[in-house]
């Protein structure tokens, strides 16, 4: 991963795909909680709209195939089946290495489109969560990646200009959300 050039005063970093190479695990939880429906939500797709948030997903997908999910359902089925998985989830090793070298050095934070307790979780399997100064989830944003209103609630509560803020994003969604936000990102290989 090639960084641009800074100087940057905070890392923000995506979670899910980015920290945790935790994706397969997401998909195969939202290929159970989808099981009943009868729902294709294909690889493809899924990584496709990756960063969107579960109540998103749910309601594109009833779009898509004219159901009626209750977008609070699928999710708690979701998480809970993702929750089972954990003790499989590992850390991108060329993220945990900047983060390891800037824990200490600047602030960081983590912007993800999932709720705060399963980031948090997450972050707990991996002994990551003392290196973050603030956690935004779902719950935290109005509007979701590829708005830049998640990037931009961690740079305010950092307390910095959003232009001094480096992004670390695996999904063009996310990647979308930093430019938005006037940030520089760098992508994360999948």
């Amino acid at each position: 991963m090639q960084l641009p050039e800074g100087p940057f005063e905070a890392y923000l970093f995506d979670c899910d795909g980015t920290i945790a190479d935790s994706m397969p695990l997401h998909f195969r939880a939202w290929q159970g909680a989808l099981a009943n429906w009868n729902c294709d939500f294909s690889e493809k797709l899924f990584y496709a709209w990756a960063g969107r948030s579960t109540a998103e997903i749910v309601k594109l997908l009833n779009q898509k195939y004219a159901l009626k999910m209750d977008p609070e359902k699928v999710d708690l089925e979701r998480e809970a089946l993702y929750l089972t998985s954990l003790p499989k989830i590992q850390a991108v090793p060329a993220v945990l290495a900047h983060i390891e070298a800037g824990f200490g050095k600047l602030p960081m934070a983590v912007v993800s489109g999932s709720r705060r307790a399963s980031v948090t979780k997450t972050l707990e399997f991996l002994n990551l969560l003392d290196r973050f100064q603030t956690l935004v989830g779902a719950e935290d944003y109005k509007h979701g990646k590829p708005h830049p209103e998640p990037f931009l609630v961690a740079a305010e509560r950092l307390k910095l200009r959003p232009e001094r803020c480096l992004v670390f994003e695996d999904a063009d969604l996310g990647v979308e959300s930093a430019k938005a936000a006037g940030m520089k990102w760098v992508r994360v290989p999948q």
